[in-house]
């Protein structure tokens, strides 16, 4: 009985290792979509749960994964008889730091235009079942001068009044931090967070 052979020529390996690199770069590359969650519950209606008195718990971390901040915020929000949205935030850092940021979210269609003075690239803002995406360019403080990096925004609804939201800051497309926080919905509250 003769034996099949086997061709391993070094011009055959090499291309099967490139294609796989390139199916595992693609893959890997893949993130979520919104539609995954289409289905997700509860549902997530943005000019629901942003109305009124919030407040936010969270830390930043580096590119390697270690926090190297904490804050916390309150925010305001409200919307106008033609559906634009106002989020007036104040974050207060764990170094001292204090930043305030009014987000302006003008419907189009079924999603919203969303805009802030430190926002250079704006934003569009989709929903889907208990997600929100968005994508946007914000400038951030960076020793003595700024940096603009991208922001790529995930938020989920988890109860009615509480919402996770993570998001990958990058700089020319490499990794260079996560935020996390918690923000909480609080009807009627009376009292600000830093008063707690």
């Amino acid at each position: 009985m003769q034996k099949p052979r086997v061709s391993l020529s070094i011009g055959g390996v090499w291309r099967s290792g490139l294609i796989l690199l390139m199916v595992a770069l693609v893959t890997g590359c893949a993130g979520p979509a919104l539609e995954d969650y289409r289905d997700a519950r509860p549902q997530l209606v943005p000019d629901e749960f942003f109305r009124g008195e919030l407040s936010a718990r969270g830390v930043v971390k580096d590119f390697s994964g270690e926090v190297i901040r904490t804050f916390d915020a309150d925010i305001q929000a409200s919307w106008d008889e033609n559906g634009v949205g106002t989020l007036d935030e104040v974050f207060r850092f764990s170094d001292g730091e204090v930043q305030t940021r009014v987000w302006t979210l003008e419907p189009e269609g079924n999603s919203y235009h969303a805009t802030a003075g430190d926002v250079v690239e704006p934003g569009t803002m989709r929903w889907q079942g208990n997600a929100i995406h968005m994508n946007y360019v914000l400038r951030v403080p960076y020793n003595d001068g700024t940096l603009d990096v991208r922001m790529d925004d995930w938020m989920y609804l988890v109860t009615p009044d509480t919402l996770i939201n993570q998001t990958t800051m990058s700089k020319w497309g490499i990794d260079v931090g996560e935020v996390v926080l918690v923000i909480q919905k609080h009807e009627g509250r009376e009292q600000p967070a830093q008063d707690r």
